[in-house]
């Protein structure tokens, strides 16, 4: 049997914890103090995204995060759990489709510009490999 820190026990003795452990069979102990931990980190990461989205509503500022990668590289699903705690009045997610033949001549930026956020906003722009596309 395998030894566990009494810290990494209080975690699992949790509701949680317990969840995780129980989950999924056979029981992983590993698996479960990762996935507590992975929530414990997620949460702190989420409350620092809302101070910034409460900052830019009060300041009036705008802000852009773009997301770029290949296909099925976990753009979506890291956006979805970063933002399912922020205000969705002051929040949009643009998923860029594939640049047409107008915008092949121009520089890459020029596509996102009428995407732009509005005073106060906070845009999550998904681009799928663009400099593949150009």
């Amino acid at each position: 049997m395998q030894k566990i820190a009494q810290k990494d026990l209080n975690k699992l003795n949790s509701p949680r914890g317990l969840k995780a452990i129980l989950s999924k069979e056979p029981y992983n102990i590993e698996r479960a103090l990762r996935y507590v931990n992975y929530e414990r980190k997620l949460k702190k990461l989420q409350v620092e995204l809302i101070k910034l989205q409460t900052w830019a509503i009060q300041k009036d500022e705008r802000i852009i995060v773009l997301f770029e990668g290949r296909d099925a590289a976990g753009k979506g699903g890291a956006i979805r759990r970063i933002t399912e705690r922020i205000n969705p009045r002051h929040m949009r997610i643009v998923a860029l489709p594939k640049p047409n033949e107008d915008e092949r001549t121009q520089w890459y930026f020029q596509r996102y510009v009428k995407r732009f956020p509005k005073a106060g906003e906070m845009v999550f722009l998904i681009e799928v490999g663009i400099i593949a596309q150009w």
